[in-house]
């Protein structure tokens, strides 16, 4: 029995003095979206705070495609030793099962620090479409099934997802057009090449004052204080249409354990700071935080609703 001590301890000390001297050198966070976006907001934000705790360079790298996976199995294959982390989002943690050969399992190769921060989608317009709010915009669904196009950050991202849950919950037919980035769908909506778009809310406001969009309703239970103008799905017609938007701080599930309990309690840290607190309620968003236990629960139960919608509105993608 001693001798088994001895050897667990040789075996956990050099990874106690890793956590303990971490970061060792330049850290990135890896954003599966384009730059402009929410999730790029909220990594450059984090990253700032980080860099400066540390006192090392923390980057933000934009890896692209597959709804986020391209990125995602890059962190969860790569070298788990804390200096790589990830943006982690809906459609990577809750709703992997609309993809049929994934080359990782997200569930089980990833493992979220902490929450980092959740808000609402805002259900946007071009000024051209012919509906000055929720309920018009459905009777304009209704009259034209499957004419009215809607874009997203990419498939079963949270702008694909809050889509597909309207569309359940209204029982409308739109088109869903997938983008490697919701700042780029956003483009498209401002220019007028697709109608609509459920977008996180950060990016929503300046071009919503420009008049480029219009904002028919928040997809959460409550106003936001950074749109309080804009009515819910549910005070604008659309009863029981809850779909918020919410990232991770991830990484590889291979890491040590004690390095990620110090990635949480920095990333705890930085959350409660009240200048990154201050800066994501301007954005609209809601700070997070939690230990890796909570991350783990959180995750579960939003796996299990975004399973279920994945399956009753049928997505399945190669």
């Amino acid at each position: 029995m001693r001798a088994f001590s001895l050897i667990l301890l040789a075996v956990l000390l050099p990874l106690s003095a890793q956590s303990q001297s971490f970061p060792q050198r330049q850290v990135r966070i890896v954003v599966p979206f384009a730059a402009g976006g929410s999730a790029d907001v909220m990594a450059r934000l984090t990253a700032q705070a980080l860099a400066a705790r540390w006192n090392q360079p923390v980057v933000v790298e934009n890896r692209l495609g597959a709804g986020g996976h391209v990125g995602a199995e890059h962190v969860a294959r790569g070298t788990p030793d804390g200096h790589t982390l990830m943006l982690g989002s809906i459609g990577i943690h809750a709703a992997s099962s609309v993809y049929r050969n994934l080359n990782y399992n997200p569930r089980t190769e990833l493992v979220a620090l902490t929450m980092l921060a959740e808000f609402p989608n805002v259900i946007i317009v071009h000024p051209a479409v012919p509906a000055q709010n929720l309920r018009e915009l459905v009777a304009l669904a209704r009259q034209r099934p499957g004419e009215l196009t809607f874009g997203s950050a990419g498939n079963a991202t949270s702008t694909h997802l809050a889509g597909e849950l309207f569309m359940l919950v209204t029982g409308v037919r739109l088109i869903h057009v997938p983008y490697r980035g919701s700042s780029q769908a956003l483009n498209d909506v401002m220019a007028g090449n697709i109608q609509l778009m459920f977008e996180n809310l950060p990016t929503v406001p300046p071009v919503l004052r420009d008049g480029r969009v219009r904002a028919l309703a928040l997809t959460s239970a409550a106003r936001s204080p950074a749109l309080p103008e804009v009515p819910t799905a549910a005070e604008a017609g659309v009863e029981g249409y809850v779909a918020t938007a919410w990232f991770t701080i991830a990484t590889a599930a291979a890491t040590p354990a004690p390095l990620l309990q110090r990635l949480n309690e920095d990333l705890r840290a930085v959350l409660a700071s009240p200048a990154l607190r201050e800066r994501f309620t301007t954005l609209g968003a809601t700070p997070m935080g939690g230990t890796l236990a909570e991350a783990a629960s959180f995750l579960a139960a939003e796996t299990e609703k975004w399973t279920r919608v994945v399956d009753a509105a049928g997505i399945r993608l190669d």
